[in-house]
């Protein structure tokens, strides 16, 4: 009885996690879109740390984002050799700035890779790319 009631207390724990309060009709809401083979969180506004890691929001106007973006680079862009064959974790952060927030507006923040190197693009609600960011520092995993 008492493992049914562990794993029902954690199952109920993890959907709160899951859930993400209002969006603020006076503020702009910034999405993090990743994949599932690599993760993203959000880390800074404006220089300054940022409370969630799983979203945005900022007051209308300019702002600057900074993100972490952990990737795997495809063995096949390493140039695997019998000694290396398996792919290889990054860990970048990256700096997108848009001068154009608009309260009550959502925007998809979106990253990806081309073997080494990360990219970020800023999308509106209309799926328009609106800016795009540019990479700080990357490390090995």
């Amino acid at each position: 009885m008492r493992p049914l009631l562990l794993a029902g207390g954690l199952l109920v724990l993890s959907g709160c996690a899951l859930i993400l309060p209002r969006p603020d009709p006076n503020r702009a809401w910034i999405d993090l879109d990743t994949n599932g083979e690599s993760d993203l969180a959000a880390l800074e506004v404006d220089g300054k740390p940022w409370r969630s890691s799983r979203y945005f929001e900022v007051d209308p106007g300019q702002h600057e984002l900074r993100v972490r973006f952990q990737f795997q680079v495809a063995a096949s862009d390493i140039g695997a050799t019998d000694a290396v064959n398996e792919g290889l974790w990054r860990d970048c952060q990256l700096t997108l700035k848009y001068k154009d927030f608009n309260a009550g507006q959502r925007y998809r923040l979106q990253t990806g890779n081309i073997g080494f190197y990360p990219w970020a693009k800023l999308y509106d609600a209309e799926a328009k790319e609106v800016a795009r960011g540019r990479t700080g520092r990357c490390e090995k995993v």
